[in-house]
């Protein structure tokens, strides 16, 4: 469970430090307009093109893309590109580049043609030198990368197998990180894992997983299995492996995997998709929060980045939106009558592998405190239920002249904001019989609770679920509103 709005908040003050290989990502848009004679090949009418700082270098734009700052380090070599890149980094003002030239070697630059109109790539032509650094380059690029690593808040290795990120600039960094307590994210290109030992987090895609593990990854659970050797391997405390339209397995060392389902998009292009999730990883670890936050919070930026053309970053603002959805239906569709049927929402979510939270009250008028609760309960979950009592339960729970407003009244507010999937009014006293159906994966309420005042917090963690407390906000109170509203005493 996370608090958005508060974590949101936080990542404008880290500071990354981010190594590795830096290329120019140039993408030319046109649509096949004939077959030429002389291969015969597809001919393509060009419309536009442009170029982006690619590679490692992406990961640096996303990092400042969300507020926080960058200290990038790379290699490029003396060249068109090398210019280029240093330009458009220079105009970045939340990335510090610290860039080490190579004269010897081409600046990686890759050129991609893709069809305008289908959005497919049709064509990648690739200018680089994928070998190691000479040893001259890799020891300027070791006493370079040094200095700046007690400047940063965490550490971030990505490797593209260009030259960069040779083991032994691997093995300063991370025993130079550790010794200033700094963790360390790597995403990763070899399949000795073992190069990266003392890393933090691995994040290999599935198919870079499956290659260093010699397992098949094709379930979560071989993949959970797999992943406690590896991490072992690695000494590492974590591995999130990337699967793209299948979503993330995270896997704690010594402790359960953590799935989430890829968010419902349509998928524009995925260049890059890999270089936003270990720039958000980066930022949220840094920003003190949890692992499954980070988690949730690197798959919503991926299904952001994987919705634009190129290679894209993302914004605090389209995250946000990710995070908590624009409501997708009319308020009036998201609202469920007492004794209504709920099971036409819950098995689509369900089949989604989505994790349904749930939280319940009277909201008569409804105030920041309520807001407050509804959007971290939105945060601990990928659906959220309110349940409202209905006019009649408010009445026995409250007294004569409530509720101020009749549940239609009530249950359209709620249904308005983006916080909320699905309002379900039910007429009991308690909304346990609506938990029962439900079976949510976590129950939310107030922190002027405990867990076992919480009604149904036995239903949930029985089936695995958990109960989360949000700490509310002093002063705000529907009673006091009420009373204030009517002129007497709060």
């Amino acid at each position: 469970m996370f608090d958005f709005e508060a974590l949101s908040q936080a990542i404008p003050n880290q500071t990354v430090l981010c190594v590795g290989d830096l290329m120019l990502d140039e993408f030319v848009y046109g649509d096949v307009s004939r077959v030429s004679p002389e291969a015969p090949a597809p001919v393509i009418a060009v419309q536009r093109s442009e170029t982006n700082v690619g590679g490692a270098g992406n990961v640096a734009r996303n990092i400042a893309s969300l507020g926080a700052r960058c200290i990038f380090a790379g290699l490029v070599g003396e060249d068109e590109a090398g210019a280029k890149l240093k330009a458009d980094l220079a105009r970045e003002s939340l990335v510090e580049a610290v860039l080490v030239s190579d004269p010897s070697r081409p600046t990686t630059r890759k050129v991609r043609f893709v069809s305008e109109h289908f959005s497919t790539h049709m064509l990648r032509a690739d200018w680089e030198q994928a070998v190691p650094a000479s040893t001259d380059v890799e020891q300027r690029l070791i006493d370079a990368i040094l200095p700046l690593v007690p400047r940063a808040d965490i550490v971030l290795l990505s490797d593209y197998a260009k030259g960069v990120l040779t083991a032994r600039v691997i093995r300063n960094i991370i025993d130079a990180a550790r010794k200033h307590g700094k963790r360390v994210i790597v995403d990763p290109k070899s399949a000795n894992f073992a190069i990266y030992r003392g890393a933090t987090l691995l994040t290999p895609n599935r198919k870079e997983f499956a290659e260093a593990t010699r397992s098949r990854a094709d379930t979560d659970q071989n993949i959970a299995e797999a992943a406690q050797d590896a991490m072992y391997l690695a000494d590492c405390e974590a591995m999130l492996v990337t699967q793209s339209e299948h979503g993330m397995t995270l896997v704690v060392r010594g402790g359960e995997a953590i799935h989430v389902p890829a968010l419902p998009v349509k998928v524009r292009d995925v260049s890059g998709a890999g270089d936003t999730v270990v720039a958000v990883l980066a930022l949220t670890l840094a920003a003190q929060a949890d692992w499954e936050t980070a988690l949730r919070m690197a798959n919503a930026a991926a299904a952001v980045a994987v919705g634009k053309k190129g290679t894209a970053t993302v914004t605090p603002a389209e995250l946000r939106r990710k995070i908590l959805p624009h409501a997708s239906l009319a308020a009036e569709e998201k609202i469920v009558p007492a004794g209504g049927d709920l099971a036409v929402h819950l098995v689509e979510w369900r089949r989604q592998g989505l994790r349904i939270g749930f939280t319940n009250g009277c909201f008569d008028i409804l105030h920041p405190g309520h807001v407050k609760v509804l959007t971290a309960a939105r945060g601990a979950c990928d659906r959220l239920i309110v349940g409202l009592n209905s006019d009649a339960s408010v009445k026995r729970l409250k007294g004569e002249g409530r509720p101020v407003q009749d549940e239609r009244a009530r249950a359209e507010v709620l249904a308005a904001l983006e916080a909320v999937d699905l309002v379900a009014i039910f007429a009991e006293d308690t909304p346990i019989d609506l938990i029962t159906r439900v079976r949510p994966s976590v129950l939310v309420k107030g922190g002027d609770y405990t867990r076992e005042q919480v009604v149904g917090h036995e239903i949930v963690e029985a089936t695995g679920g958990e109960v989360v407390l949000v700490d509310i906000l002093p002063g705000h109170s529907t009673t006091s509103l009420v009373g204030r509203a009517r002129g007497g005493k709060a």
